[in-house]
């Protein structure tokens, strides 16, 4: 596991093949870096499946609504919900979209992300000033690259527990 600078500021997820550290970056995108760690210490993400994952692309994940495997669950509804919490203005900045980066997911309006988010899989600069950049994989990207494709996969993968590290 990579070191840990920032506990506050750092999200540890486990999924079946092992541990992903995720850095947050507040300084870039303050409001969506405050969510995760909100819906994180909620225990909102844990059991949540990776419901849209592209080879080549990224890996969807974050609807705390429908996408609990672990509850009532229905893959066709998984990536149609956010979580009860308002939706969040965008936040787009210089930061590219490159392998690893955390994207906030969102509608056709800019100020529509909410709890979703996806892992970028390879460098995808076509997105860079339309979806915010708010966090980066710093350990673990090989369990992220390992995560089931398909839109939805057959039997999805999901994130097994989801913690702020300063919490953990």
């Amino acid at each position: 596991m990579a070191e840990i600078k920032d506990p506050e500021n750092t999200i540890v997820m486990e999924l079946k093949d092992g541990t992903v550290t995720i850095e947050l970056l507040p300084d870039v995108a303050p409001k969506h870096a405050e969510r995760m760690k909100e819906l994180a210490r909620a225990g909102a993400y844990d059991g949540v499946v990776f419901h849209r994952v592209i080879d080549g692309f990224m890996a969807q994940t974050g609807d705390v609504e429908h996408g609990n495997a672990d509850k009532e669950f229905n893959i066709r509804r998984a990536g149609t919900g956010g979580s009860e919490l308002p939706d969040l203005p965008a936040e787009f900045s210089k930061l590219p979209h490159d392998r690893g980066t955390l994207g906030a997911a969102r509608s056709q309006n800019p100020n529509s992300a909410n709890s979703q988010f996806f892992i970028n899989f390879k460098d995808n600069h076509f997105l860079n000033g339309q979806y915010t950049v708010y966090g980066r994989v710093v350990s673990g990207m090989e369990h992220v690259d390992a995560i089931t494709r398909g839109e939805p996969p057959a039997s999805p993968d999901k994130m097994i527990s989801v913690k702020v590290a300063a919490d953990a």
